[in-house]
């Protein structure tokens, strides 16, 4: 098992990205041709080793599936899952009764519905909100820690998220790999999936997986209960993006090199349906031409947005699909994010040290007056001053002048101020492969494809048009673990 620190990830990502076209050529030569003779056995093959690929494995490990293997294409685990902002979405009957917050899961899925227009499958958004608090609670059992009080990520649209104690997304995996060790599951780095073999091209049982390592030597493994995918989406695929929103082709992203859609295209050659793929998301991130990301927008509460001239122009508590078309509207796609002190005391430790290293990179600024801020954002001080009074005024009056909800609304005023460039970065793609509530596959004609499960990003109609924030780690660890009953279940 390979493992690296995050500050590895961006050179090690690039040196395990093989390019879209290669694994295309790759997967389309004989997807179905049946192996004269397997490598290797095993119970369930896992693909990917993101939180829902791993969150499968230990779950069915847990309950008695016993020979399981995951394979990663990169070499190291983890996935985007690894370095997200970790902020998981669910109704909490102790957290959020000492916050006087009511809620439920049939409020969390309304939510969810409504903020993805209607357009995700029911059965699956109720699948996942009433299924999200025990998928809490199991983590939590294995060592997962997350903060006392809940509260509204960016997008999110109600106090329901829960943040690691420690920084971002990696505390997950850090949870889950231990776990791994425990049940005997076999993790494979830089193991390439090209195939998904099925024993007729659009019929039968899907039965197992072709492989290529790091040295290009192909490799066969049977799994007699299940193959399950989760490889995540394709947000780091330009070519793949435009083809079903041609506005996402130059856009930056958030997404590691691997997020590239592969066995979006390999599961299609053997019958699996596809559905809501031109549902792209974008998150505030690197505008065109820089480098760095800078997040200060993680509380819904603690942060405004303004454009070059200072001046706000979204509530910023908005869906993150309205805040995208808002940025994407502005004569340069450029906006800038500010906190003052409390809220950057707020952040996870990962995101205060990229801000701290966006002073480095010209991509963050902080100072200790508003005026002194805004000199160093390229923006006119008096109209960035006359934009917080206006702000704060607001938080006394409990009334925004834009339209903020009145419990997302918290005054700037301790200094030291921060700021940096929030443009749009693709971030997540909520289309993917079509699946049932125990994520077994679906092909064009409606039916299941026997033996073939699909979880996390990789799949479609969860979210809709637009994924609340705190939705995707709800989304991954909450069908991650379905699924590893499912096929402990014989589904």
């Amino acid at each position: 098992m390979t493992s690296m620190n995050r500050r590895h990830f961006l050179g090690a990502a690039a040196a395990g990205a093989l390019t879209t076209a290669a694994s295309a050529s790759m997967a389309a030569a004989n997807p179905c041709k049946l192996p004269a003779k397997w490598d290797e056995t095993y119970d369930m093959v896992v693909v990917g080793s993101g939180g829902a690929g791993l969150a499968s494995a230990v779950s069915a490990g847990q309950n008695g599936v016993k020979k399981i293997i995951v394979l990663e294409k990169m070499p190291f685990i983890g996935g985007n899952t690894m370095i997200s902002g970790g902020g998981f979405n669910s109704y909490d009957p102790v957290r959020q009764k000492a916050q006087k917050i009511k809620d439920s899961p049939e409020n969390h899925a309304e939510n969810t519905l409504k903020g993805g227009d209607g357009r995700a499958n029911p059965e699956l958004v109720r699948t996942m909100t009433a299924n999200s608090y025990d998928a809490l609670s199991w983590l939590e059992k294995m060592g997962m820690k997350f903060k006392p009080e809940v509260y509204q990520i960016y997008g999110g649209l109600y106090p329901r998220c829960h943040a690691p104690y420690g920084s971002l997304g990696s505390d997950y995996i850090k949870v889950l790999e231990p776990q791994c060790k425990k049940l005997g599951i076999e993790i494979r780095t830089q193991s390439r999936v090209v195939r998904v073999i099925r024993e007729q091209p659009l019929s039968g049982r899907v039965l197992g997986v072709e492989y290529t390592d790091a040295d290009g030597k192909s490799h066969l493994i049977r799994a007699t209960k299940a193959v399950v995918c989760a490889t995540g989406g394709f947000g780091a695929n330009p070519e793949m993006r435009a083809k079903y929103d041609p506005r996402m082709r130059n856009l930056t992203t958030t997404n590691l090199p691997c997020s590239t859609g592969d066995l979006i295209r390999i599961l299609q050659d053997i019958g699996a349906d596809t559905v809501g793929m031109d549902f792209i998301q974008c998150n505030p991130g690197c505008p065109p031409g820089r480098k760095q990301r800078i997040i200060l927008h993680l509380y819904a509460a603690n942060f405004i947005m303004v454009d070059r001239k200072g001046q706000r122009f979204v509530p910023e508590d908005e869906r993150r699909d309205v805040i995208r078309d808002a940025v994407l509207s502005l004569p340069d796609q450029t906006a800038f994010a500010i906190v003052d002190q409390r809220g950057f005391e707020a952040l996870n430790p990962g995101h205060q040290e990229a801000a701290k290293k966006g002073l480095e990179t010209g991509d963050a600024w902080t100072a200790n007056t508003i005026e002194e801020l805004a000199k160093k954002m390229g923006v006119d001080p008096a109209a960035l001053k006359k934009t917080i009074d206006e702000f704060n005024a607001g938080v006394d009056a409990k009334k925004d002048k834009i339209g903020k909800n009145p419990r997302n609304l918290t005054k700037i005023e301790r200094a030291p101020f921060w700021a940096g460039y929030s443009g749009m970065s693709v971030h997540h793609t909520m289309g993917g492969i079509v699946i049932n509530k125990d994520t077994q596959v679906i092909d064009r004609y409606g039916k299941v494809i026997p033996g073939l499960h699909a979880v996390g990003e990789l799949t479609g109609g969860i979210h809709g048009t637009n994924r609340l924030g705190g939705n995707a780690i709800c989304d991954i660890f909450t069908f991650g673990r379905l699924t590893g009953i499912a096929v402990a279940n014989g589904k």
